[in-house]
């Protein structure tokens, strides 16, 4: 579990609700049900308007992400090509076909069967390298939904003040309705600045990191598969995916 972002959301609500009790407020006066609906009901038919399905579905998916991320054990990789080298050069590439079925991973698996059919290194490189770059962007295309729900929130949030305001103006003359009205108007900022910069903006850079993550996992099984197809030293080759580590 990622306990830096739940820290992190925490803190952030815990300084807005602690600046408004000092302020003399109370926390009643932030509960707005009407404000609520019209920024996140709001927000999400836009982003839902602007986003295939597909890409939206996969966005919800990935929020999953914040606080179990996807699990990574570099080390691990590293010595898994390390030994599929050892194992090249002692046996011979074909050596390694009886390990394609126990891999999981759909993208290694591939690559390894690539290597163990006999592909050049630059083919193999380049098959891969196109799976690499349509994974990014299908996957950074999902993050950027929660990058657009922070740019619309705001907007919504001005919209939901406008429309409390226009309340206020139609009740001029009945005192008691004022009140209501004006409440919607201010909260309903709060809301969409705060969801946007609390929520949707840290969850889509967040969503992006482990993206790039994901990326460079891939890409250091590409370097270590097109090692082993130039008979490359394993001690090089582990050698050198140990760089990708940060």
């Amino acid at each position: 579990m990622d306990r830096s972002s739940i820290f992190g959301l925490l803190i952030g609500l815990l300084a807005i609700v602690g600046g408004q009790i000092l302020e003399g407020g109370h926390l009643g006066s932030l509960a707005q049900p009407t404000a609520l609906l019209i920024v996140v009901g709001g927000t999400l038919g836009a982003v839902m308007l602007q986003s295939p399905y597909a890409t939206f579905v996969r966005s919800i998916r990935m929020a999953k992400w914040i606080w179990s991320p996807p699990l990574f054990d570099d080390q691990q990789l590293i010595q898994q090509v390390s030994s599929w080298s050892q194992v090249s050069r002692r046996e011979g590439l074909l050596a390694l076909d009886s390990i394609v079925s126990e891999l999981h991973d759909e993208f290694t698996r591939k690559g390894l069967q690539l290597l163990v059919d006999g592909a050049e290194p630059e083919r193999l490189r380049e098959v891969l390298e196109v799976e690499i770059n349509t994974f990014e962007q299908e996957m950074k295309l999902s993050a950027r939904v929660w990058e657009a729900a922070g740019g619309y929130s705001p907007t919504i949030g001005i919209l939901g003040a406008v429309m409390g305001l226009i309340q206020v103006m139609e009740n001029l003359s009945d005192p008691a309705k004022l009140g209501a009205g004006i409440a919607v108007a201010f909260v309903a900022t709060i809301y969409g600045v705060g969801l946007a910069n609390l929520v949707y903006l840290p969850i889509a850079n967040k969503l992006k990191a482990h993206v790039n993550r994901l990326i460079v996992r891939r890409e250091m099984i590409v370097d270590g598969l097109v090692g082993i197809a130039n008979g490359d030293n394993p001690r090089i080759i582990e050698s050198r995916l140990r760089g990708y580590i940060f």
